[in-house]
């Protein structure tokens, strides 16, 4: 992962809604593997990102369609366990055939199995203790490992104890785990940990097992500020929203805001300077090709 820039996708739920006009139950995109119509635009969507990394020299990290198809969330739009498991190892098989396809970035390409919240990561009603994480969680972190993801990312995780219980879940599973956390505008996790601490605690309750950490919905200039400190150079991943909107506004907002695409491939270059593990560029709410485009401009060819 060192030896080069990794891209991703940017934000495909916003994108599908705000820009393809497609209702998504629950905010989940995994239904659109049930039918020829909904895999063609999903293809689609990822293979104009493959281009991007094709463009640019760098690999690409293709994620599983399974943000929601978690045991939390698939019970909630009426999903079996059994029919959970078979979202998700459908999920893996699309991502498999389309990262072996004419499309896929010469630099490489990791299938990446996507791991959500277990509840509303912007207001939980309650936070899961690790046992209870691990136990929520362990079941999907299993069947993606047996279908052959290459690592599994927990994203917009909100608590230092569920991302513990996943990445004690993907141990279990002996599969490669990337914990990425989501923070308010100061910088915090929604329980007011400070992002160092909630980053310090999972290392120290997982052994390092955490391949490197992430931060995901959240812009920039919520979270740069408090990049100080040893722990800084665990963090491996950014997928950052185009917006500088708080979560709460987020939620209630009717209209995409899509921020401006250069000036966040600007922050991303400086966030480089702040951050000598940085490895893996994405997008995350709002964001869209255009953004995922002028990051790779701006960063793929700034670190070779």
């Amino acid at each position: 992962m060192a030896e080069r820039i990794w891209l991703t996708d940017g934000g495909l739920e916003t994108t599908l809604i705000f820009h393809d006009g497609v209702e998504l139950p629950h905010f989940a995109s995994f239904p659109l593997l049930a039918d020829a119509a909904g895999r063609s635009r999903l293809h689609a969507y990822f293979r104009r990102y493959l281009a991007q990394a094709r463009r640019h020299g760098a690999g690409f990290v293709l994620d599983t369609v399974t943000w929601r198809s978690g045991a939390g969330w698939g019970g909630i739009i009426g999903l079996s366990p059994d029919e959970i498991d078979r979202v998700n190892r459908d999920a893996v098989v699309f991502a498999r055939d389309l990262a072996t396809s004419a499309d896929a970035a010469p630099a490489g390409i990791l299938v990446n199995g996507v791991v959500g919240p277990h509840g509303d990561a912007y207001a939980p009603d309650r936070f899961l203790t690790v046992a209870e994480a691990e136990e929520a969680h362990g079941r999907q972190v299993r069947t993606l490992a047996a279908a052959g993801v290459d690592l599994v990312t927990a994203t917009t995780i909100a608590s230092a104890a569920e991302g513990i219980g996943i990445a004690r879940a993907a141990l279990m599973a002996d599969v490669p785990v990337v914990v990425s956390f989501t923070v308010e505008t100061d910088g915090r996790l929604v329980t007011g940990q400070p992002l160092g601490e909630a980053i310090a605690e999972t290392e120290a309750a997982t052994g390092g097992w955490v391949a490197w950490y992430g931060v995901n919905c959240a812009h920039p200039d919520h979270f740069r500020p408090v990049l100080a400190g040893d722990w800084t150079e665990r963090i491996g991943m950014v997928r950052a929203n185009a917006s500088r909107k708080s979560h709460a506004e987020l939620d209630a907002a009717t209209e995409l805001d899509a921020g401006d695409p250069a000036e966040l491939a600007g922050d991303y270059r400086a966030l480089m300077a702040l951050l000598p593990g940085l490895r893996v560029l994405g997008g995350c709410c709002g964001t869209d090709l255009s953004h995922v485009g002028a990051i790779g401009q701006r960063c793929v060819h700034a670190a070779a």
